[in-house]
Formats: C-alpha cells, structure tokens, sequence
C-alpha cells in the first residue's frame, strides 16, 4: 500500500454554533516540510478549523486524516500525542508561574520515584528551548513580569518544545518586533527543512508572501481557493478574502488643521516614560510609532490617567488639568480603546449591548435611575454607524471575530462623543476588510474635528493613515515627520536610535 503524500487531510469537515455556520464543508490537505498559509476575514473559520484539528472541540461533519491514518482528536491532549500543537493568538500561560514551569506545565521532569520535580533539569531543558529560538529571557522569570512580545515568544518556546511534527501558528506575530518575526521566520523554515508540516494564519500578508509555500483562502466558513503562493498576488488574495476588489486599504482625506485640542510637555511616568512634548489638533490623525518598550503605550495611558504622571504638564483647550484617573479624562472628553481588547476593553461574558451601553449610564441618567430606552437607541445607533456584524444585541461579544470586537469598544467611546480618541494598535488581529473599515471611520472621526492619536506598530498603517508621526524611542519623541516627510526608513532610523537628536519640523 502507498504511503500518502501528505501529513494532514480534512474531508468535509463543518461546524456551527448558535447562529452561527464557523466552517461548512471544508476539504485541505497539508504536506511535510511545508508552510500552508490560512487566511481569511474574521470569522472566515480559520481559526474554528484549527481548533477542530487541536481537538479544543468536535466537528459536527467530517474527518481527519493524519500521515493517511483516519484519527480521533478528541482533546488537545490528544492532538499532542499525535504530534500536533497550535500557538492560539490568545496566550495560555500563567502569568504567576516562571518561563520554564511554564514551558513544562505538565509535564515536569522527575526524580526520586518520580515524585520530585527535577528543577535543575527543568530550567536547563528549558534554557535549550529558548536557545532554539534565538531569545535572552531568563528561564526564572515570572511570566507577569515579562511585555507581551517575550510572553508571545515564550509560548512558541513551549509549543516546539513538543517536538511536534504539524505546527498550526494563530498570529504569531501580533505582538512581535520586526527583528523577533525574523527570528520566528528562521525557525520556521528550518521545521520545514525538517519535514515538520506548519499551518500560518495571519492577516499580514506581507509576511503571508514572505514565508509561506502556499495560501489557502477561506471565506463565511467555506474554502473558497488554495494554489501556490509564486501564484498569486495580494489583490488577488484580498479579492479572494471579501469577495470584492479592496483597492483601498488606507483610504485618506485631506483635512483642514483646527485648533490645539491637547498640550502636553515633559511628561514622565517611571519607568518607560521619560520625557514627552505631544500636541494634538482637532481634525488631525497622529500616528505614534516606536519598537517594543520605547514607551508608546505608557503615555497612552498617563494622557488616559491610567498611569500616574511623575512630572510635565497637561493642558485641555487651552486650561492646566489633572488627569489622575480614567474618570478625569473621561470627564474632559478623552477617550481610549486599549492594546489589549479581550482584556481591558471588553466584558466577554457579556453582550453587546452591555459592552457598548456600559459608559452611558452615567450621561443616561436622571434622579439614580437609568434610562434605559434612550441607552437602547444610542446603542443601536453606534452599532449601525459602525456596522458591527452580529446577530443581535444579546450576542456575547466573546463569540464576534476580532473586528467585530474591536468596532464594538470604539462603538462605546464614540457613544461618548469624546473631543480626543486615542487608539492603542486599533487593528491588531483585524482582518484586511474590518481594518479598512476601521481606517475610513478614523477619517470621518477627523473630518468632524476630533483628534485622533493612532498607536501602531504596523509601518504601513502609520504611514498611510497618519497626518503626522512621533516617533518615540527609550521613552522619549525622538522625531516628528510631516506626511510629506515621512519615509519607512526615516522613521525606522529614528526609531532605532541612527538619527539621535535629529527632529524633523
């Protein structure tokens, strides 16, 4: 009997769940010693397919084959046996347990009739893992302690570490550095040299074409086209994800400049933030860019007040103010939409409705009592005005796609009218249409004069969107560029420290 060529087949394979078809009738295959990239919209199904192929749950229809053996994957346990794991775009790691217990959760090494852990093996185990990858973080280190950028790479650490022979990878690179997607990138094809199958979904399709040997595309749950990747090109990818031509991804106007809405000089909050001058005008987007730890979202969250300001001054309009909790700055007209939605902006137990009324209960209200018809009619008014894709207002905002989400906690702050919008990554983990999508309401934001100060660590976000860019760099604006000014590789020199002290006018 031959041998089959590939290492995974799905045949057939659909699931739903309430009100929702995650993937119908999907058939792919996957070979040794490649890199099959998945892409799609939020909520395409890639990442529910995946989940069926890890076991995190059945699927409805269908069957899986693995190196031309049907296979029962019941439980991620299972899927581990089999030589199968998966690095989720949400973490699973305990952030009170170190880096290498981390990595060995579980599976500890023994000694003494196997009823003692071996520490000293563990760590050094671990040491090795981390070595694989390139990376300087201690293995004793409390994952807590970590950014989010090394707490990303510990968890492929831990993935690898199962020597597993299928390596599906959710966004990866989402929080990752340009020089520690590289390193990912290195690895991964030294895997594929080794014959181990890997399965890369990512909405950056540059990296898509950068790395991977072919694209498959899904769209509402189906597979909609798979060929090489020297065969296609992104237009053809993107028109293949919306079931449209996408000709714009950063769709700009020009707007008129207004007045100064927000001041800002020698701002410092230990131990990231240094000293910072910003000034922000209404109808302007300001792009912010800097590499990870150079302190972006520290003034992001000291203009927010949820960081305590050591020293500078803020003015509003014009007036000093003291912005020393989320409460002021609310108060003032400032509002905020957080790195990390899932855990900062959203209530994912909850509904949609609850998570965008949830800042109006204080404006709603009259005598203690809340009005709730008039929280009802701004709330479905901010989810037509940014046509946030669900089935109803009781939908768990756990179960949209991420574009969904995040247009559901800018849905509550602009419920709120604010006179300054700050946006910390406001596309991460979006697919290319709710980003364009997202792109276009930034426009309209300024052109009904608010300011806007966008955080990104996506270049072509920054340069497409921005009127102006900061740059920061150890905790300090490093530079400032006007459109006309700014460049991919000036500002990527003032981000590393090449131009020190130049700043642009």
């Amino acid at each position: 009997m031959t041998t089959p060529s590939y290492r995974l087949r799905v045949e057939h394979i659909s699931k739903s769940f309430p009100g929702v078809q995650a993937v119908h009738d999907v058939t792919l295959e996957a070979y040794p010693g490649e890199i099959l990239a998945l892409v799609g919209e939020n909520g395409a199904g890639k990442t529910t397919l995946m989940n069926i192929i890890n076991g995190v749950f059945p699927a409805d229809e269908g069957h899986i084959y693995l190196d031309g053996s049907l296979v029962n994957i019941d439980s991620p346990r299972r899927a581990l046996d089999l030589g199968i794991t998966m690095i989720h775009q949400e973490l699973a790691l305990i952030p009170q347990l170190s880096v290498g217990q981390n990595i060995y959760l579980g599976r500890e090494p023994r000694r003494r009739w196997r009823v003692f852990i071996d520490w000293k093996r563990l760590y050094a185990d671990a040491q090795t893992e981390l070595q694989r990858l390139g990376l300087d973080i201690p293995v004793r280190a409390q994952i807590a302690d970590l950014p989010i950028a090394q707490r990303q790479l510990v968890e492929i650490a831990k993935a690898l570490s199962y020597q597993a022979r299928l390596i599906a990878l959710d966004e990866p690179t989402s929080a990752l550095t340009e020089r520690e997607t590289e390193v990912l990138f290195g690895l991964m094809r030294s895997l594929r040299v080794q014959g181990v199958t890997l399965i890369y979904i990512s909405h950056r399709l540059e990296e898509v074409f950068e790395i991977s040997d072919r694209i498959a595309v899904m769209r509402d749950g189906q597979l909609v086209g798979i060929a090489r990747t020297r065969e296609l090109d992104p237009n053809r990818v993107v028109q293949m994800m919306v079931g449209r031509e996408l000709r714009e991804f950063f769709p700009k106007t020009s707007v008129k400049r207004g007045r100064l809405v927000m001041q800002a000089r020698g701002l410092r909050c230990n131990p990231q933030l240094k000293y910072a001058d910003l000034d922000l005008y209404a109808g302007e987007i300001v792009g912010l860019y800097g590499l990870v730890g150079a302190g972006r979202t520290n003034l992001a969250r000291v203009l927010f007040g949820a960081d305590r300001l050591e020293a500078g001054e803020i003015r509003f309009e014009g007036t000093p103010v003291q912005i020393r909790s989320p409460r002021d700055a609310i108060r003032l007209g400032i509002g905020f939409v957080p790195e990390d939605r899932k855990s900062q902006g959203l209530f994912l137990g909850q509904s949609v409705r609850t998570n965008t009324a949830v800042s109006l209960f204080d404006r709603f209200s009259r005598l203690g009592f809340i009005l709730y018809r008039k929280v009802e009619a701004m709330v479905r008014k901010m989810v037509r005005r940014l046509d946030v894709r669900t089935p109803s207002l009781a939908q768990r905002v756990g179960n949209l796609s991420g574009g969904n989400q995040q247009k559901v906690v800018i849905a509550r702050w602009l419920s709120l009218n604010p006179k300054v919008l700050i946006l910390d990554e406001p596309t991460r983990g979006v697919d290319v249409g709710a980003k364009a999508e997202i792109h276009a309401l930034m426009g309209d934001l300024a052109a009904q004069g608010m300011a806007i100060l966008m955080i990104s660590s996506e270049l072509p976000e920054i340069l497409g969107v921005s009127d102006r860019i900061l740059v920061m760099r150890e905790g300090r604006i490093e530079a400032e560029f006007s459109r006309a000014q700014a460049s991919q590789d000036a500002i990527m020199q003032a981000a590393t420290g090449q131009n020190h002290n130049e700043r642009h006018q």
